[in-house]
């Protein structure tokens, strides 16, 4: 017994001793963590209020205020209320930004934005017209485009610096991996010199360890029940190891969670960017409108630019409903009509009673944007873009038809390799995909069928999630 006791007991300081090391790497593991958790979060939010920033702020202020100096019909007033917004948000950024660069062009933001709003004010004193086409040139149409310069700067210095962020806790994930794997084997290399002395009794048990100690340096990772032995300190310490590799697979399952909840979060700001040369035809056509005396075609245009933009934004939200996401393609089609209406035409025939399903934003548009282009435009006569979506197994199917070139089989067969490996294609239809696919499963997504000269149908295959669910 007294043998036995002095075994324990060794085997005890032994445990006690590798636990202590253990906790301490894992909370300077969690502290580290919890720091550029910290900092990464501050970041990503100060890249998320900027990114509020009206990207028109520069045409809409210049616009309002040359329709206001030429006293045009159009003229809406001085824009006093997009300056003082802007200026809302850039002290929101102050009071949360360190680093230097970014806290410079931000607070010269704030400056010009004070600045501009005292030359706007300016104007509305000035009577002779003439000084206030040179004060509208020499002072608002350049603070305008510094305000828009340095705005974007900030945005430069704060990406890179999530960036630098993201990359730093990497690279100490990786250091402190390594820590617990030279530690691991340090305690096992402790444990089976210990072993050796042991009696004949305990061999075999100890031998059963070893082979459970190689299964996990092998990846093996499953716990199981500790190994059997009428020794209790060997018992014990087989049952405390199966516990610490329990501990380590829901790490491992952890941080594998951190990592793809990095990936939607890039894929959320992805979905906010929007095509310019779509804007700069748009506006090209609208000017067009306006010159051929087509007053009330451009108010529409116009019209459903706005309601476009509106419903891109979504208020800042990532998931919609299907009724959001059909007023904003509507209104894109609209738009498109308008620009090729000798080409293209449409229809949308979604059920009423989805309105309330859940997606994520801009989900049909890339869709319809892809039959318009390498389907209808490509096609030597007049065809036409057809929208449903029906509820069909308690999934929600929209499909995106068009009666365009379509495909050969080589191109379709090549199209599908790539998204399945989630590769990037030209026909902007893998990011879809993607989102998806993370938002709610491997199971959902995408669905294309082609044929060569008789069109393409593209379908969204997504859980109906109602919006009640999704607040709760």
């Amino acid at each position: 017994m007294k043998k036995t006791y002095s075994i324990k007991g060794r085997l005890r300081r032994l445990v006690t001793g590798i636990s202590i090391v253990l906790v301490v790497v894992l909370v300077s593991v969690l502290l580290m963590l919890g720091s550029y958790s910290s900092h990464y979060e501050r970041l990503l939010h100060n890249v998320t209020t900027a990114s509020e920033f009206n990207r028109e702020f520069k045409d809409t202020i210049d616009q309002r205020m040359y329709y206001y100096v030429i006293e045009s019909q159009y003229s809406q007033g001085l824009p006093i209320e997009e300056v003082r917004a802007a200026q809302i948000l850039a002290k929101a950024l102050i009071d949360t930004t360190t680093q230097k660069n970014s806290r410079q062009a931000i607070t010269s933001v704030l400056d010009l934005c004070e600045n501009l709003e005292g030359k706007i004010y300016q104007i509305e004193k000035t009577t002779d017209y003439d000084q206030r086409l040179t004060q509208l040139e020499n002072n608002v149409y350049v603070l305008t485009s510094l305000v828009e310069e340095y705005m974007y700067t900030y945005l430069y210095y704060e990406a890179a610096e999530l960036n630098a962020v993201q990359q730093e806790v990497a690279r100490q994930v990786r250091v402190e991996i390594g820590l617990i794997t030279v530690v691991c084997a340090l305690a096992i290399a402790i444990v089976l010199r210990h072993s050796i002395r042991l009696s004949r009794s305990i061999t075999g048990p100890l031998e059963e360890m070893c082979g459970r100690v190689e299964n996990v340096a092998g990846g093996d990772l499953t716990v199981q029940e500790p190994v059997p032995s009428e020794i209790r300190e060997i018992h014990t310490l087989s049952e405390g190891m199966e516990q610490m590799i329990g501990r380590l697979d829901e790490q491992m399952r952890e941080s594998r969670q951190r990592q793809e909840s990095l990936r939607r979060t890039e894929l959320a700001l992805l979905q906010a960017q929007i095509n310019p040369h779509f804007l700069y035809n748009t506006m090209d056509t609208i000017i067009w409108l306006i010159e051929a005396d087509k007053q009330q075609e451009a108010v529409d245009m116009v019209s459903n630019l706005s309601s476009f933009f509106r419903h891109s934004l979504s208020r800042g939200e990532d998931v919609i409903t299907l009724a959001e996401e059909e007023r904003h393609v509507r209104s894109y089609l609209q738009i498109q009509h308008a620009r090729y209406k000798d080409i293209m035409e449409y229809t949308v025939d979604i059920d009423p009673g989805l309105h309330d399903a859940m997606l994520p934003k801009l989900t049909l548009q890339p869709l319809v944007e892809n039959a318009l282009y390498h389907g209808i435009k490509l096609k030597r006569a007049k065809g036409t873009i057809r929208i449903t979506g029906r509820l069909e197994d308690g999934c929600v199917l929209l499909r995106v038809e068009d009666n365009g070139v379509g495909m050969t089989r080589e191109r379709l067969s090549q199209l599908r390799s790539a998204m399945e490996r989630q590769e990037r294609v030209g026909f902007g239809l893998s990011a879809v995909n993607q989102r998806l696919m993370l938002q709610f499963g491997p199971e959902y997504g995408l669905r294309i069928h082609s044929e060569e000269g008789l069109g393409t149908t593209v379908t969204a295959r997504i859980p109906y999630t109602r919006k009640e669910a999704v607040s709760r």
